[in-house]
Parts: structure tokens; C-alpha cells; sequence
């Protein structure tokens, strides 16, 4: 899973991928070897990267954690991928009509709407199935379908176009 990591306000973007029990990490792409040990459950925890040892102190939940290493804090913000893609849909929102696009990679598991269709701002327009989880791609806009880009079974990258809506002009 990606994570969108922002350190005292400095955003990475980092790759987990859990495989036979160990975590391979990609920090902005590139490998990262590290060793971890969770020294007790108050949050110490004894890391390891390349030859370098630390030891670290977390205090938060999953998504606002603060660390503490070498007696500097650091305040750390967490999303994920999929919070990232719901966050960016939701900014989307209220504005005007146009191109419907995919915020993440997935395949289109059903179209829920049709061309010519009247839609509501926030109704459901298809379905989107990234790693494993179903997402609803709901209408950034009250308007009309105009046209569907993509079909049923459809893998889609991240910014590709789904679905355009169009508004009528203001009165």
C-alpha cells in the first residue's frame, strides 16, 4: 500500500508491501533496507537502517503520530492512498462540470450511470475496485452525463478520464 508521509510538513511518499511476513519499504520509489524491534508496548521501538541503530519513541494513533529520535520530535501526518483519493474527491466537489478522472489504478467493476443521464452531486457513477477494496466515484456536481470513457472490466490508471459530466449554464 502507498502512504503520503508528512514529516514536520515535508511530504514522502512511501510503498509498504507486506510479503511472507517481512515488509519490503520503498521510500519516493527507491528500496529501503531496514530492521525494526518493538522493544515494549509504550511505543519504543529499536530500528535499524543500513548500519545505522536508533532508538525511537511513538506516541499517537495511525493517522497523527509524533516520534521522538534522538531527542528531536517530529510531528508526523499519515494518509493513505485510499484517504488521499477519497480527500481529493471530495475537494473536486462543487466545482464545475467536466472530466471525472480516476485518483487512483483499479479496474471498473459496474457503471452506474448512463450518457444522457441527469445526475446529483454526490451520486454513485461507477464502481472502482483498487487493491481489493470497492470505492464508489460519486458526481463531483449536480448535471448531466455527457459522455463515459471506459467500460465494464476496464483497468484504469490514476487520471484517466471515467466519466464527463456536464453543467448547464447558470441563469
Amino acid at each position: 500500500m502507498k502512504y503520503f508521509v508528512k514529516v514536520n510538513g515535508a511530504e514522502h511518499e512511501v510503498e509498504v508491501v507486506e510479503r511472507l511476513g517481512d515488509l519490503e519499504v520503498r521510500l519516493a520509489g527507491r528500496p529501503v533496507e531496514f530492521h525494526y524491534h518493538e522493544v515494549n508496548s509504550h511505543g519504543q521501538i529499536s530500528l535499524t537502517v543500513g548500519e545505522r541503530s536508533y532508538g525511537i519513541s511513538v506516541e499517537g494513533d495511525c493517522s497523527d503520530v509524533v516520534v521522538t529520535l534522538a531527542g528531536q520530535r517530529y510531528a508526523i501526518d499519515i494518509e493513505d492512498e485510499r484517504e488521499r483519493a477519497a480527500g481529493l474527491a471530495a475537494r473536486a466537489r462543487g466545482g464545475a462540470g467536466g472530466p471525472v478522472k480516476s485518483v487512483m489504478p483499479g479496474v471498473v467493476v459496474e457503471l452506474l450511470v448512463a450518457e444522457g443521464d441527469e445526475v446529483e452531486e454526490g451520486q454513485p457513477l461507477l464502481i472502482l475496485e483498487a487493491m481489493k477494496m470497492q470505492n464508489e466515484i460519486e458526481a463531483p456536481t449536480t448535471g448531466r452525463v455527457a459522455q463515459i470513457h471506459v467500460a465494464t472490466g476496464q483497468a484504469v490508471g490514476a487520471g484517466e478520464k471515467l466519466v464527463t459530466i456536464e453543467v448547464p449554464p447558470a441563469e
